[in-house]
């Protein structure tokens, strides 16, 4: 069954368009950088994209900042919102569980997938951002201090970055950062992918289940910036989406990250728990 379904999901051309749209949109901003020489001025804009004129290594992260806070949760809601909807809508549902098909198998086939796609998702921004960076801005080594000199004068090296810090960052250590912000918005991801799941199970229209989805992370970002919601705040979806970037300080901050991995963790099985008690128990008619 799962074997099924992740030919279903390579098979739909809506999830390579997404999927080239989400890769063509960092290459698009490069393009434009590159050409302008006009960055944001560091804290504002998109998170590293300042720095990459320095250094085209860096761009893999300025990429995940440029899409995460729209386009990557729109892509993963719209599939997530189609994973039982879709069928339901298609008529197909019934017929699926008219086969030897457990619905908990089915429920689990088609988490597989979103899993897959989130995953899939992620890594091609960051490995065509990379492409796109050393391809546009180079790789030419920049010089940042070590922090292992005199306190007066650290002495400088030759990094493939700098971190947020200031600090050299080795092309070794610069790896572990991307794979580190690349699995923790991985994980974020799949918080929404768990409450488009949930909705799809609860509606037989997709597109109702993906702005279902929206609209709950919507409300997550307005009450994020309430300082009336600063009670609730700490347990909102979207609080701890901006953790990633402490992977790019020295030393890494793990206190946000680590409570953005709870976070995320907490709303996955909840939400997942809940579509498997709704799914097992609902009079699919369609």
């Amino acid at each position: 069954m799962i074997r099924v379904e992740l030919v279903k999901l390579a098979r739909r051309p809506r999830n390579w368009v997404s999927l080239a749209l989400l890769c063509g949109l960092p290459v698009l901003v490069a393009v434009f950088v590159v050409v302008t020489h006009l960055v944001p001025p560091p804290g504002q804009g998109p998170t590293l994209l300042s720095d990459v004129l320095s250094s085209g290594n860096l761009y893999p992260a300025a990429a995940l900042a440029i899409v995460l806070p729209v386009f990557l949760p729109i892509a993963v809601a719209v599939v997530g919102g189609d994973s039982i909807a879709g069928e339901a809508g298609s008529g197909m549902l019934r017929y699926l569980l008219a086969r030897p098909v457990g619905r908990a198998r089915l429920l689990t086939a088609k988490l597989v997938a979103l899993v897959v796609y989130v995953l899939t998702a992620v890594v091609l921004v960051a490995v065509t951002a990379y492409l796109t960076g050393i391809a546009l801005f180079g790789a030419a080594p920049v010089t940042a201090p070590t922090g292992g000199g005199t306190l007066a004068a650290p002495s400088p090296v030759a990094a493939a970055a700098t971190s947020l810090s200031g600090t050299a960052v080795t092309p070794a250590g610069l790896v572990l950062r991307i794979a580190g912000a690349v699995a923790f918005i991985a994980v974020s991801m799949l918080g929404v992918g768990a409450i488009a799941l949930f909705l799809s199970t609860v509606t037989n229209s997709p597109l109702a289940a993906a702005l279902g989805a929206l609209a709950a992370l919507i409300t997550s970002q307005v009450l994020v910036t309430l300082n009336s919601a600063n009670a609730v705040a700490p347990y909102l979806p979207t609080r701890y989406w901006l953790a990633w970037i402490d992977f790019f300080r020295e030393p890494i901050l793990w206190r946000n990250i680590d409570r953005g991995l709870a976070v995320q963790a907490v709303y996955v099985v909840v939400f997942l728990g809940a579509a498997w008690a709704h799914f097992a128990t609902k009079d699919v008619t369609s």
